[in-house]
């Protein structure tokens, strides 16, 4: 059985991509849950990854790292329905994928991911605005061209739909306004019981970030263990 290495789930972003993606195919794997920026958190992400980072999938002697690398990971050596079946839709599945992985700076920037808080709506600049006007282009192309059939991205739910799921959390912790397509997007999201389960999970860490909202740079120090 695969065990996946994660970090806290009230914070960790990338924990959470592999995580939901591997619950929503209804594989069994066993989890590591280190908690990060504590004396010796470093020491025990590097037992497991030489890159000390998190998530880490460990599966027999195979060891992979990074979010869209253990995606792709779980649909080559188990057969499992990672991306869209439609040839042009995986293709864009996969290039918002890459997209989401490098890019919406300024959003992830000016709202970490806290699952623990509830923030009220208020204008949070115009780099975030143009992240989240992004996304919803990205909502809308996908969900028009491919998405017939379901209530994901393409349809089903995908690699592309894990790999937004923090940005999702995003939205709503920070209650940023959004017309009724894109929420009914994000609360699908939500409401699935696979991302219940995180939540639920997160709410019960005692390990907190002590501020009210913390930069990108105090949460990414959680992922990166440096």
């Amino acid at each position: 059985m695969p065990t996946l290495v994660i970090a806290n789930k009230c914070y960790s972003s990338w924990s959470l991509r592999p995580w939901l993606l591997m619950k929503q195919l209804g594989m069994a794997f066993d989890e590591i849950l280190i908690p990060l920026d504590l004396p010796d958190t470093k020491e025990k992400v590097l037992k497991h990854s030489p890159a000390g980072k998190v998530p880490i999938l460990i599966d027999g002697d195979v060891t992979v790292w990074e979010s869209i690398a253990i995606m792709e990971y779980v649909g080559d050596a188990y057969g499992s329905p990672v991306w869209p079946e439609d040839r042009k839709a995986r293709a864009m599945a996969r290039s918002v994928a890459a997209e989401m992985h490098a890019g919406f700076v300024g959003l992830r920037s000016a709202c970490p991911m806290n699952l623990g808080k509830k923030y009220a709506s208020r204008d949070r600049g115009e780099v975030v605005a143009r992240d989240v006007a992004r996304f919803s282009e990205i909502v809308r192309d996908a969900r028009g061209r491919f998405g017939v059939g379901g209530p994901f991205l393409f349809g089903a739910f995908s690699a592309a739909d894990a790999m937004y799921a923090p940005l999702v959390t995003r939205l709503d912790t920070y209650s940023i306004a959004l017309d009724a397509t894109i929420r009914a997007y994000v609360d699908t999201i939500l409401s699935l019981p696979a991302f219940q389960e995180w939540r639920s999970a997160a709410l019960q860490e005692r390990w907190v970030v002590d501020a009210d909202e913390v930069d990108e740079d105090a949460i990414e120090n959680y992922r990166k263990a440096a």
